[in-house]
């Protein structure tokens, strides 16, 4: 009997467990690609699960913090979906890559072409973000689910420390100390991109010129390997015809 008892105390603790942690694996999140550190380039996914049994998730709307306004924000396409960036003027000019940027994107809408997120699946949408801010912890990016159906989840409460989580939660992607140097690990920006492009084909061009430089010795250290053959053929051809002709003139 203790033992059942047991069993049964066990039994109803996992499925509490599992029945709190759900809502926290349900909502929409934002984690990045690596690390997002401050002052750096980073690429963020947005992950939609689908929490409906009967209906599919057909369209998402990320609105990004004003607060914060990214100069560079380039999401990446994603099959069966059409994606929409909205740019608003921005009250405070912000200074990037040496020039004045007066707008910036405060929304990007996926929209799904097909069936969307069905029942028992989930969705990530990738997107290119920068300069993440040098002042902050962390951004909140407010989000809107909408299913086939018509329902509407606004995932925009935002989560406070100390506090439980709400039924609701906004996504939040935290932000790394940036390394000395100013850059952390996150991805490149547009400027670093057009460098590695540089550089790899500067590393293709070398890479040409060294193997065309090798070819000439190729050639010639093949040529002077049949040169050796061919000289010992000759060699042995004419010890051959001495010895037969030594042999004719001795039984002549």
């Amino acid at each position: 009997m203790k033992a059942s008892r047991i069993a049964a105390v066990g039994a109803l603790a996992a499925s509490a467990v599992v029945v709190l942690s759900s809502p926290a694996l349900a909502h929409v999140s934002v984690q990045p690609e690596g690390a997002a550190a401050k002052g750096d380039y980073a690429t963020i996914g947005f992950k939609v699960p689908n929490e409906r049994d009967n209906a599919s998730t057909t369209k998402l709307e990320v609105n990004f913090p004003v607060e914060h306004p990214l100069s560079s924000v380039m999401p990446q396409p994603v099959q069966g979906w059409d994606i929409k960036v909205t740019k608003s003027k921005l009250d405070k000019p912000i200074e990037a890559h040496g020039r004045q940027i007066t707008e910036a994107v405060t929304k990007v809408t996926w929209t799904a072409e097909g069936d969307g997120v069905e029942p028992g699946f989930f969705q990530k949408f990738p997107v290119s973000v920068g300069a993440l801010p040098e002042d902050a912890d962390e951004m909140v990016f407010k989000a809107i689910q909408t299913y086939s159906n018509d329902e509407v989840v606004r995932w925009i409460e935002v989560p406070q420390e100390g506090q439980e989580e709400p039924e609701n939660p906004a996504p939040v992607l935290k932000l790394s100390e940036a390394e000395e140097g100013g850059h952390g690990h996150g991805s490149s920006g547009p400027d670093d991109e057009a460098d590695k492009s540089t550089e790899q084909t500067d590393d293709t061009s070398a890479s040409a010129t060294t193997t065309a430089a090798e070819e000439p010795a190729d050639s010639t250290d093949t040529t002077a390997r049949v040169l050796g053959v061919v000289g010992i053929v000759v060699g042995a051809a004419g010890v051959a015809y001495g010895v037969l002709a030594g042999r004719r003139r001795s039984d002549a």
